[in-house]
């Protein structure tokens, strides 16, 4: 039987464990995308995680959602993240940046740029942003043109050449949560008539070119996608989820990795799981007796044979020795939502080890 605790190599990247740090927005990155020390002392706190898969981090100016979000795409941004790469590392521990672009979520009160947001149709998410100015209606975006798209796939490729020059082992292209690649996917986003929109064929298109694009610039053995079957955050509507993502997946190249975010729809992760003959990773979906999702629902997924490594969040956000907690059956942190974005080293930095 496999446990949480046996290692595991996906590409080029060897895990000690199969214990993955999933994604978090944090909104502690400098104003101009830059990585902090308080970021690296964060990172680094979690290192014993097999694997730390970095908050959403921005391939362009353009594709930033979020107030003091990272990204990779200057010089400087790029040496920023060496100290966080460096630091984890140095912990023993390996790391992926996740490249998301935001696409039609955001704001351009958010930015110096003041950047129109972009998208695959001109259509507004309903909802609101927050924003220096309070919270504020989210502006109908602009459509990509087909020349736009090109460059936003280049995009990515450069972003993750990026990624691997910050010293990262290797990235995750973010094809979920609403967010750009999503966008291209779900019907409700998506009302082009042309390669990129209509058929199914069509719709996944974009993704599929921005994985292959990445694979590309780094080798598939450094790169891996999130995807989030079902996932109606950030108003979206796939339309028929189970024909879509057995279109995409099969359509995608050799991955380290890929990763499932899980909604409530078990049967389309089992579905995945046909589909996907290489490494897997699940993000489970909490149950109303089980938020968030805890270690033995963690070891129920791998128990089932439906991944081969398994991503939490809030359990590290709030235990940064969290598999040392786990193995000592261990009390658990719970973590501070106030503090989930934006602040400082408060909720963030300071949540105790297990010895202290």
């Amino acid at each position: 039987m496999t446990s949480l605790f046996d290692s595991v190599t996906f590409g080029k990247i060897p895990l000690a464990n199969r214990l993955v740090m999933a994604p978090m927005t944090r909104n502690r990155a400098k104003a101009c995308g830059g990585a902090t020390e308080l970021m690296a002392r964060y990172y680094a706190q979690r290192a014993s995680a097999g694997l730390i898969i970095t908050e959403g981090v921005q391939p362009s100016q353009v594709g930033q959602g979020f107030l003091n979000t990272p990204g990779l795409h200057h010089p400087e941004q790029v040496a920023s993240w060496r100290a966080v790469t460096d630091a984890v590392h140095a912990e023993g521990g390996r790391i992926v940046a996740q490249l998301m672009h935001a696409g039609r979520i955001g704001h351009p009160s958010l930015y110096d740029s003041a950047h129109t947001s972009v998208a695959p149709s001109p259509v507004a998410a309903t909802g609101q942003c927050f924003t220096p100015g309070g919270m504020q209606d989210y502006p109908v975006p602009h459509e990509l043109t087909a020349d736009e798209i090109a460059a936003t796939v280049a995009d990515f490729a450069a972003a993750a050449r990026n990624a691997v020059e910050a010293g990262f082992d290797g990235v995750q292209i973010h094809a979920g949560n609403g967010f750009l690649l999503h966008q291209f996917l779900a019907e409700n986003t998506n009302h082009r008539t042309d390669a990129y929109g209509g058929s199914l064929a069509n719709r996944i298109r974009f993704t599929v070119e921005v994985t292959e694009a990445v694979v590309a610039a780094i080798g598939n053995e450094r790169t891996s996608v999130r995807i989030s079957p079902g996932n109606t955050y950030n108003d979206i509507a796939e339309g028929d989820t189970e024909a879509l993502y057995a279109a995409l997946v099969p359509a995608l190249p050799e991955l380290a990795f890929l990763e499932v975010c899980e909604i409530v729809a078990r049967p389309v992760t089992r579905a995945v799981r046909d589909l996907w003959r290489g490494s897997l990773v699940v993000n489970p979906h909490a149950t109303p007796d089980s938020f968030p999702a805890t270690a033995k629902t963690a070891q129920e997924v791998l128990d089932e044979g439906l991944a081969d490594a398994v991503s939490l969040g809030a359990l590290f956000l709030a235990n940064p020795d969290l598999p040392a907690r786990i193995a000592a059956d261990g009390p658990l942190n719970a973590a501070d939502e106030s503090t989930f974005y934006g602040g400082d080293h408060r909720g963030y930095t300071d949540y105790p080890a297990l010895d202290r």
